[in-house]
């Protein structure tokens, strides 16, 4: 079985800047895949478990992440909507499956952060035994982006998280976050060293990384060509039939 290993990883002070051209419209077997416009993302519902989650059917992609690391940010980012997603300064606040309809067929999913240190133990408990739920039961879930800081990537809960997908064989975007914080060549050398960990598990088909600034409004168009892929499965799949 494929498992990653927590670790720490250097940024040296110079590293080589590798830029990753954005192509507006996908190709996938053949298909052509149009763009999904996240701005028109709205809030639909909320969920303590998955017994209250909408149908499960269409596609949906989870965005997942440490109390801190800026996930609420990253999906107001996304759609272009401060407002969207609950951001707090106080970690743990987001106790809910928070779902934000794209179409009546595509969804984002906002799930609780976890690595909170002022919560209840029995609160941690549950929210983690909803996660491990939704990720293992949950079948229109195709795929899930998970945010870490860039200056401390692959924590102990990140790599956790990690796990549960790829044993699901679920694909995971990971998002380093806050990449503002370190000068380029610092950032840049973050990425790598993750990308080459990836691939050293051999679980580099399934996790894919990049660098991400809310701030900035850095890798936005490569998190959206990642969505539309994932996000477009099930229409390339009616369009075959």
């Amino acid at each position: 079985m494929r498992r990653l290993q927590c670790r720490a990883f250097p940024s040296p002070k110079n590293a080589p800047i590798i830029y990753e051209p954005f192509e507006i419209t996908l190709f996938r077997q053949g298909y052509l895949l149009k763009k999904i416009n996240y701005r028109a993302a709205h809030y639909t519902q909320s969920a303590p478990s998955i017994r209250q989650c909408p149908a499960d059917q269409g596609a949906e992609v989870a965005f997942a992440g440490r109390s801190n690391a800026g996930k609420s940010s990253a999906i107001n980012t996304l759609t272009q909507n401060s407002k969207l997603a609950r951001t707090s300064k106080t970690p743990g606040r987001t106790q809910l499956i928070n779902f934000f309809d794209l179409t009546e067929s595509q969804r984002l999913v906002d799930l609780p952060g976890y690595g909170y240190a002022k919560v209840p133990l029995k609160m941690k408990q549950e929210w983690e035994r909803n996660l491990t739920e939704y990720l293992n039961e949950r079948q229109c879930l195709k795929g899930m982006v998970l945010m870490m800081d860039c200056r401390h990537p692959m924590q102990e809960l990140d790599t956790m998280m990690l796990n549960w997908a790829i044993e699901a064989e679920t694909p995971v975007h990971i998002l380093l976050t806050k990449c503002d914080k370190l000068k380029k060549g610092p950032a840049q050398s973050t990425l790598l060293a993750v990308r080459k960990h990836l691939k050293e598990a051999q679980v580099d088909d399934l996790v894919s990384a990049q660098l991400f600034s809310s701030l900035k409004k850095q890798g936005v168009d490569q998190l959206m060509q990642t969505l539309d892929q994932w996000l477009a499965v099930e229409e390339a799949e009616s369009v075959r039939e």
